[in-house]
């Protein structure tokens, strides 16, 4: 983050000179309102999350304290024991395992982290090599960059935020992206692990994954025209109904206050909305300044006529920057979305793509660096080679599957 923010904001600076000298003299009064501008953007964007932000916590804390995440983890732990067979006698490093995962899915983002945590430091207190990544530590962090989540809430917040007319109707090209991330992780992972995918518990459970999602494309695209984009759109809010129901039951069932548990995790929202100011105004402030000093409109330009020159169409190249962002930084790739969406419009096409490719994957060398660093693995082996290949399958297939459904 350090030289993506020096290097942003030092390329902008130096672009604005070079354009004043060479006849632009406005260019310099432009990059610093364009700077100012961002600042203001970033401060009403993390404002206007609050209130989105502050409901799905809320609901959020009710999957959390009835018990419903914990149920989820325990009904995926005959996965993990397929696909990380040295844990198999090892029960107490599968159990944070699934609780992590069980926490993406639902779009716990709160919770996947210090659960994620948790689960790498079990892991290592199995891993003969303390400074080597285990084989099943690189598994769990492709599963992690991979990233799979029905609930994709904090990118449909944000199109919300940003005024999208229906922010829902990009649920499903992320759903379908974010399956081809995991699925190519987790294939590559297991080649180069020499573990079988042909298992009855990983057939079973990819078997029925891939026909709901085959249905719920049927179903989107078995209409004509606008009508394609409708059904996505219903399909998405449906989901996101369904989900709320599950949570309310799930907490009626646990005999909980489902009020006031509501408030305690919408608390929780509300503080963290207020936290994301200076991370947004941060990258903002440098994307803005770098296409303000035409530093990337000209990177831009130059894909563009390498894709042209291709005969392929190019109207996903605007929304190429969010790609490049995605697996070094998260805030950095979520700036570049909003910065696309301020840019092009938020229900563009451009704008879609955007919230699909930052809902595809998750970023990878975060990850890694927060997981590893935190139980002192120095040798990654060949973890960041299978999380990046997931990270191209997951953006390849946003593109595929926006111009698709979109």
């Amino acid at each position: 983050m350090h030289l993506l923010f020096i290097g942003f904001l030092l390329l902008g600076i130096v672009a604005a000179l070079v354009r004043a000298v060479f006849g632009a003299p406005d260019a310099l009064s432009h990059s610093v309102q364009a700077m100012l501008a961002a600042a203001d953007l970033g401060v009403k964007v993390s404002l206007g999350l609050v209130g989105i932000l502050t409901l799905w916590s809320g609901f959020f804390r009710l999957a959390e304290k009835s018990g419903l995440a914990e149920s989820l983890a325990r009904r995926v732990n005959p996965l993990l024991g397929a696909l990380m067979p040295s844990e198999k006698k090892h029960p107490d490093a599968l159990g944070p395992v699934a609780m992590n995962l069980s926490a993406n899915v639902l779009g716990l983002d709160n919770a996947a982290t210090p659960l994620g945590l948790k689960a790498m430091e079990r892991l290592q207190a199995h891993n003969p090599s303390r400074d080597t990544a285990s084989d099943s530590q690189i598994m769990f962090l492709v599963l992690n960059t991979s990233s799979v989540t029905l609930i994709p809430v904090t990118v449909l917040m944000y199109r919300a935020q940003q005024g999208a007319a229906d922010p829902a109707d990009v649920y499903l090209p992320m759903l379908i992206a974010t399956t081809a991330s995991t699925f190519v992780g987790v294939w590559l992972t297991a080649r180069l692990q020499k573990i079988s995918l042909m298992q009855p518990a990983l057939l079973w459970a990819a078997g029925l994954w891939v026909g709901l999602l085959a249905l719920l494309t049927w179903l989107s695209t078995s209409v004509a025209g606008d009508a394609a984009a409708t059904w996505s759109s219903a399909i998405g809010n449906g989901v996101l109904l369904g989900v709320v129901a599950l949570f309310l039951i799930a907490a009626h069932r646990a005999k909980l206050d489902a009020y006031a548990t509501f408030i305690e995790g919408a608390k929780e929202g509300f503080e963290t909305a207020v936290r994301l100011i200076p991370f947004l105004v941060a990258m903002l402030v440098a994307i803005a300044l770098l296409r303000e000093a035409g530093a990337l409109d000209l990177l831009l330009e130059g894909i563009r006529r390498l894709v042209q020159a291709l005969g392929v169409d190019d109207a996903f190249v605007d929304a190429l920057p969010v790609a490049l962002l995605k697996p070094l930084t998260g805030s950095g790739s979520r700036a570049m979305m909003l910065d696309v969406m301020n840019t092009h419009g938020v229900d563009s096409f451009a704008g879609k793509l955007a919230a699909v490719m930052q809902g595809s994957t998750e970023t990878t060398f975060y990850v890694l660096a927060v997981y590893f660093g935190s139980v002192g693995i120095t040798r990654m082996r060949y973890a960041l080679w299978c999380g990046l290949a997931a990270d191209v399958a997951g953006l390849s297939a946003a593109i595929v599957a926006s111009y698709w459904l979109l």
